[in-house]
């Protein structure tokens, strides 16, 4: 190497050199960000998601697929549908309970659907989530009517018991996790009464410690709240009501957070801060499949972010038969590409806060068009051959992301 010229201040002109040299890859990184371009060494930056200032306490692998089925009352359709669920390769099957299905009268269980349900999950080698609601009538002296669904019972005490004799006879077996009512923030699913969060929590504390007493190692996840604008008397913003359930003590009696999640008419990687941009797919926060991440800011908020959200429900509908949904149906491409990419999404931002994921729905043999829940599903409904959806196949092209936990786990 030449020797340097004497006399000249090389350590400034050196150092000039060096400011040059960072002002022009600097323009050039501004460049291609105007253009849309970007070096191949730099990794598409990821955005900001809520931030944990306690270490979440992982009970589920991060995602966990799961899908809701409808196993209650044909067997042979049961088993062709878990064995759906194992060709898609996920390790959970969520799967409604109704109480007023199993205890007809006060005291009076009817097992034979729940053990035929349980046996068969067991027999595919899979875990149900199961969905504790659906009141008897003999738990409400005042009745209701029009869209009403259910409503909480008269006495909690009822309701804990019922938990508590589930819990206790499942102990051990398939049922590894329970959700604790469906959607309280609709007038429809509160006995027609304006939600009340409050007493959900109260509904939510019984059947905690009646699930706890009767298999200390379920895991107790809060009822999914319908993500909506609709205020009181006929619903309350989810968001509103988890603060109001937190202000309540709501986290002292659950695993994880259950969250629902359609994704409306929105690509799954929508921020809810562009929502406003799309009046087309909505326009609000809520209509963002990425809302769970308002969601789990509110965790944070209240100093709550050590659990995992459960989303109890997701997907995508083709639906325009009905003038209530065909506002965001999507095609059958769509449903398949958004599905997998929620997963995706998931799996790649909201690691290790995110838990199970439960996919609507593997279709209820029952359904025909005229249901709006037909149109959410991976399948048509048919037997014994399934007619399966573009989203069934794009679901079971996702890698299995459980890297050896249920080995070991709960079996």
């Amino acid at each position: 190497m030449r020797k340097l010229a004497a006399g000249l201040p090389w350590p400034k002109i050196i150092a000039a050199l060096l400011v040059i040299n960072i002002l022009v890859m600097g323009g050039q990184f501004a460049w291609n960000a105007a253009n849309g371009a970007h070096p191949v060494e730099t990794p598409t930056p990821k955005p900001a998601s809520p931030q944990a200032a306690r270490p979440v306490r992982q009970v589920v692998p991060s995602p966990a697929p799961a899908v809701q089925a409808s196993l209650w009352w044909n067997s042979e359709i049961a088993n062709r549908d878990l064995w759906l669920v194992g060709r898609i390769q996920f390790q959970w099957v969520k799967q409604t309970f109704a109480w007023r299905d199993i205890e007809r009268s006060r005291g009076d269980y009817k097992w034979q659907q729940a053990d035929q349900v349980v046996a068969a999950a067991e027999a595919h080698h899979l875990f149900i989530l199961a969905r504790l609601s659906s009141e008897p009538k003999w738990s409400r002296a005042q009745r209701y009517s029009g869209d009403v669904r259910s409503g909480p019972p008269d006495d909690d005490q009822d309701f804990e018991n019922f938990c508590y004799t589930v819990a206790s006879r499942y102990r051990g077996r398939s049922i590894k996790a329970y959700q604790v009512w469906n959607e309280p923030n609709l007038a429809r699913e509160w006995g027609g009464q304006p939600p009340d969060p409050a007493a959900y929590t109260q509904l939510l504390a019984a059947c905690s410690k009646g699930i706890r007493r009767g298999d200390p190692h379920a895991l107790v996840i809060s009822a999914g709240l319908a993500p909506t604008g609709t205020d009181l008397p006929v619903a309350m913003p989810d968001d509103a009501f988890f603060k109001r359930m937190y202000e309540a003590g709501a986290d002292q009696y659950f695993d994880m957070l259950g969250v629902n999640a359609p994704g409306y008419a929105a690509p799954p990687q929508t921020s809810p801060d562009e929502m406003a941009l799309h009046p087309e797919w909505g326009g609000y926060r809520w209509a963002a499949f990425r809302h769970v991440e308002d969601i789990r800011q509110i965790m944070v908020d209240y100093g709550k972010e050590d659990k995992q959200i459960a989303i109890t429900e997701m997907g995508w509908t083709l639906d325009k038969v009905h003038p209530d949904y065909n506002w965001f149906a999507v095609s059958e491409h769509q449903q398949a590409e958004y599905l997998a990419g929620a997963y995706w999404w998931a799996r790649l931002h909201w690691q290790p806060w995110i838990g199970i994921m439960t996919t609507i729905y593997l279709a209820d043999p029952a359904w025909t068009p005229d249901n709006e829940e037909y149109w959410w599903a991976l399948n048509v409904p048919s037997y014994p051959e399934p007619i399966l959806r573009p989203s069934f196949n794009a679901l079971r092209a996702l890698p299995d992301w459980s890297d050896g936990f249920y080995d070991t786990w709960g079996r």
